[in-house]
């Protein structure tokens, strides 16, 4: 038997429990059948993915340890095949720039509906 090819796995970084909460619900409420797993920190994040290899991840910038970005940068050295989206409420530009230079976009917080749907957008694209 085939895997469900519609089946994916998302992986919610984020420092803010709240933050995780409606990015979860916001995904959910579009893809039900996707298998969401969720970090606190961007150390959590990089062992997470080695485990368990998402097909996508959003990532804050600004948590406790390693950056967002640096993570980032990590998983996709690692693991060029993970689509990343990085939510950050600091939108200056050198963050945009990082961002865009990892292959990655960034998207502004809140969460809302049109920040998930550029989210989903992105992973679509990149597919």
């Amino acid at each position: 038997m085939f895997a469900d090819s519609s089946i994916k796995k998302l992986l919610i970084v984020d420092d803010s429990k709240v933050s995780r909460m409606l990015i979860r619900t916001h995904i959910l409420a579009r893809h039900p059948e996707w298998i969401i797993s969720e970090a606190a920190c961007g150390e959590e994040a990089i062992a997470l993915v080695d485990s368990e290899l998402p097909d996508y991840c959003t990532m804050d910038i600004n948590m406790p340890g390693i950056s967002g970005t640096d993570a980032a940068e990590q998983i996709l050295s690692q693991h060029p095949s993970v689509k990343i989206v990085i939510f950050t409420a600091n939108i200056q530009e050198t963050h945009q720039v990082r961002a865009h230079s990892l292959g990655t976009i960034l998207v502004a917080k809140p969460v809302t509906e049109k920040s998930i749907a550029l989210t989903l957008n992105h992973f679509k694209d990149s597919e």
